[in-house]
């Protein structure tokens, strides 16, 4: 061997002896023999499309206000609900609990997910605050609130992170637009295996990123939908629309000015959330709650066809999971709007 070939060989020897001994700390730290190998994401069964019965359900979670789990105290609870013992824990276990009760399609995590200024790294908070529909192997996707990005993750790395996430449907932003923000993105639900229209949206559900804090005129606000957004989602719409004249859903954090005009004129399909998270605003002997989306399909002669009904209710985080604010959103036959929007309950 040539005396050049051979230093070149010594001149690697440090670099590769350095990875192997990385390679073993990682094993002995971490007993799982699969810990250190490279993985590869879980990735949701795509297109998300309507189940055999002809039903699609949608949980949605609004504002967790995760932190770092059980170091992270309850708020805004009355002291015989845990006092001291409440912690972001309590929110896992709702989650699992309505995940287990409801088995939904598809769960929809509509901003606040971390609480950031109680969140010590933004990304350990995440995995345990998405935990449990990663463990039940639900499909999920996520827009950000107004605190997610207060701990040590931009934005765009928090959108980027969830994409990569198990059974995750999250997208960054949708390829071919410049759109304002980070987490703007369409799903479209297929008609079911079998039916007609298995290759075919019956209903389409966008998200939306809202922002978080604006200044305007020197007066510090919240964020809002900006035009590019807007325009995205027109286009989107108007093309989707030439194959089906589909509902619509659009998810997103901050409510729209309009909201307070309409809170009680009766109008329905401007929906909160729900306070999902121990952590987030509430009050004592208020239980925390969750929102269901429930879409059914026509039944044909043959094979299901278009989208009938999209019901909704919350669930509370009582002894029951009581059931309350039963309401349709829309129905086929009413000749109601196309387009609903949901979106979480409070700053």
């Amino acid at each position: 061997m040539a005396a050049s070939h051979l230093t070149a060989l010594v001149a690697l020897l440090p670099p590769c002896l350095l990875a192997l001994l990385l390679l073993r700390l990682a094993t002995v730290l971490d007993p799982d023999p699969d810990a250190a190998a490279p993985r590869v994401k879980a990735a949701a069964p795509l297109p998300l499309r309507f189940r055999h019965d002809g039903a699609f359900k949608i949980l949605q979670v609004a504002d967790m206000h995760f932190g770092n789990g059980a170091a992270t105290r309850c708020r805004d609870v009355a002291p015989d609900a845990g006092g001291a013992r409440c912690s972001d824990l309590n929110t896992t276990r709702f989650l699992r609990r309505v995940i287990e009760a409801e088995r939904p399609d598809l769960i929809a995590f509509t901003g606040d997910n971390i609480f950031g200024g109680s969140a010590t790294d933004a990304a350990e908070s995440l995995l345990r605050a998405i935990s449990p529909a990663m463990e039940y192997k639900v499909p999920w996707a996520a827009i950000l609130g107004n605190h997610d990005q207060e701990s040590t993750m931009t934005r765009e790395e928090l959108m980027m992170f969830m994409s990569l996430m198990d059974y995750s449907v999250s997208q960054v932003n949708p390829p071919g637009f410049l759109v304002h923000g980070f987490g703007n993105y369409h799903i479209g639900i297929h008609g079911p295996f079998g039916s007609e229209l298995v290759n075919t949206s019956l209903l389409n559900l966008y998200f939306l990123d809202s922002g978080d804090r604006e200044v305007v005129n020197g007066v510090k606000t919240y964020g809002w939908i900006k035009e590019s957004q807007l325009a995205w989602l027109r286009t989107t719409s108007l093309e989707l629309q030439k194959t089906l004249l589909a509902p619509a859903l659009a998810f997103f954090h901050i409510p729209i000015p309009e909201v307070r005009g309409l809170w009680y004129s009766g109008f329905k399909g401007f929906c909160y959330g729900g306070g999902f998270g121990y952590h987030a605003y509430g009050r004592p002997h208020w239980p925390r709650r969750a929102r269901i989306i429930y879409s059914e399909l026509k039944k044909g002669q043959r094979s299901w066809m278009e989208l009938e009904s999209i019901q909704t209710w919350k669930l509370l985080d009582d002894e029951k999971l009581s059931k309350i604010d039963e309401q349709v959103l829309w129905r086929r036959s009413t000749g109601d709007s196309d387009h609903n929007i949901l979106s979480r309950p409070g700053a």
